[in-house]
């Protein structure tokens, strides 16, 4: 594994081209692409921003899936000094637009199409400079001259990831350099990866696992990245069974459709060696004991994935049971919720952190309001640490919804309720689900004498959310059947109980 001599995005990008050059780093669409042709892109495409007046500190907006370009163009950024903004490709245009407006995004590098999109036509009348793949972005490589030099240091933004929190819109968490550098280390080590590892993963690389996890990871390593841009259960074994995969990086709700598709049975899928155990791909590629998994950690967005973690190959029943210990320079901590202060072992309270991976800040938010006077920040999640100073997570504190590995804000799909005819109050819950974690459902208090349609319901919200924010299900009930707390709010752990037990009991739409 590599060590770059400084901890910048771009310094990393570089030790690891120099050091796996001949290697391949990313297969994609039945083309390889070594470490050495994307150093040289890379390189290239970042004298062309900077000819096109990209300066140290400038947000450069990506809006592009998994493929070779959207690694090219993020350490291009890097190499000029420009902070990163990695766009969703799920957001609906109006959380796009938001996200370019809200970052200060002074450029838009994206691809003409992805899925059934049309981003040409979408961001036809986008008043930033734009660069699209196969025609002006290609135009960029050309017009520029070396990569400049660039004084960067670790300390200096490096990106803004977009996340859901418990407000409406998405805020801009801002990490600096140095951290995604410590984590994509961490993750190449403690999953063990070598250079005889090829990764497949649709991990999208706008969010913090996909960069760090399986992107970062497998470069540190040396490995190769089987990119595939949209998750297709067939498509994606096809892709893992012919290219000889080793890793497999997915969300449990990928595994269970790839292990039910008809075409599942009777594959070779004998390559792969790392992959959880208790994904239901486990025994159709052979494993019959639980030697490596990556449950047994515990991290969030503003910390770059996790603050603590366990080898993959630490004993089974020990990342079954625990989220692993502090990673250095990180402080953990448990305290009362309503006091701040410190609670003694084995006692349950809010995780707050503090250390090397943990962001600068939200954008345009004063430091005051992301931590506390200590330098903490309050995770609104509940855990505690036992008397081994392992770190075990309990739930969450606040109402965030997690499905899929994405974080889901009930606000705001609850504002966008407002006003819906028939509707009287509407509550967005997590319901337990077996493959997404948590699936959101929408509760919907009626009027009297009211009814809504779910379906009509869920595609007028699917027209303003992107699509892992629409609810599943839209349960109604009545006045007569909800709890409000004594200040008149709909109590929503109550909600959530009568939604879990009506789902199970398949009282669905």
């Amino acid at each position: 594994m590599i060590v770059p001599s400084v901890f910048t995005l771009g310094h990393f990008f570089n030790a690891c081209c120099d050091a796996y050059s001949d290697r391949t780093a990313f297969r994609f669409e039945g083309r390889s692409f070594s470490y050495r042709e994307v150093s040289a892109l890379a390189h290239r495409l970042a004298g062309g921003l900077a000819a096109a007046g990209v300066k140290k500190g400038a947000h450069v907006a990506l809006l592009m899936g998994n493929r070779p370009e959207w690694v090219i163009s993020a350490f291009a950024i890097s190499l000029v000094g420009g902070v990163l903004v990695p766009m969703s490709t799920f957001a609906t245009a109006s959380e796009r637009d938001h996200m370019l407006a809200h970052s200060d995004a002074t450029m838009i590098l994206y691809q003409p199409k992805i899925a059934n999109r049309d981003l040409v036509a979408e961001l036809r009348d986008c008043a930033l400079p734009s660069y699209c793949l196969g025609s002006s972005w290609d135009a960029l490589i050309a017009s520029g001259g070396e990569c400049p030099e660039v004084p960067v240091s670790p300390d200096d933004d490096a990106l803004i990831l977009y996340t859901s929190g418990t407000t409406a819109e998405p805020k801009g968490i801002v990490h600096r350099h140095h951290t995604p550098v410590h984590q994509c280390l961490h993750f190449a080590n403690y999953l063990g990866l070598t250079t005889e590892d090829r990764m497949w993963t649709v991990q999208p690389f706008f969010w913090a696992a996909g960069i760090a996890v399986s992107l970062g990871g497998t470069l540190a390593s040396g490995g190769t990245m089987l990119l595939q841009e949209i998750f297709d259960a067939e498509r994606s074994l096809d892709l893992i069974e012919a290219e000889r995969a080793t890793v497999i990086r997915s969300w449990p709700h990928q595994d269970k459709a790839m292990a039910e598709h008809p075409s599942a049975k009777g594959r070779d899928l004998s390559s792969v060696k790392k992959l959880n155990f208790s994904s239901p791909l486990a025994p159709m590629v052979g494993l019959s004991r639980d030697e490596w998994g990556t449950q047994g950690g515990y991290g969030l967005s503003e910390t770059f994935t996790v603050v603590s973690d366990l080898p993959a190959s630490a004993p089974a029943e020990l990342r079954r049971t625990t989220s692993g210990k502090p990673l250095p320079g990180m402080d953990v901590r448990i305290v009362d919720p309503q006091t701040g202060v410190s609670v003694e072992s084995g006692k349950v309270g809010e995780i707050i952190v503090k250390g090397v991976t943990l962001m600068r800040g939200y954008y345009k938010v004063p430091c005051e309001q992301c931590f506390d006077r200590d330098g903490f920040f309050h995770t609104q999640d509940s855990g505690f640490l036992d008397d081994n100073g392992y770190l075990h997570w309990t739930g969450r504190m606040s109402n965030l919804i997690k499905t899929g590995g994405a974080n889901v804000s009930p606000l705001e799909i609850e504002k966008l309720m407002i006003g819906f005819p028939g509707v009287r109050i509407a509550a967005a819950v997590g319901v337990p689900d077996a493959a997404l974690g948590e699936m959101v459902v929408l509760c919907v208090v009626l009027n009297a004498g009211a009814q809504v349609d779910a379906e009509k319901v869920r595609a007028f919200l699917r027209e303003r959310l992107a699509s892992y924010k629409v609810p599943r299900h839209v349960l109604a009930f009545g006045l007569d059947e909800v709890e409000f707390t004594g200040t008149d709010k709909l109590r929503i752990d109550h909600l959530r109980q009568k939604a879990s037990r009506s789902l199970s009991g398949g009282l669905s739409d």
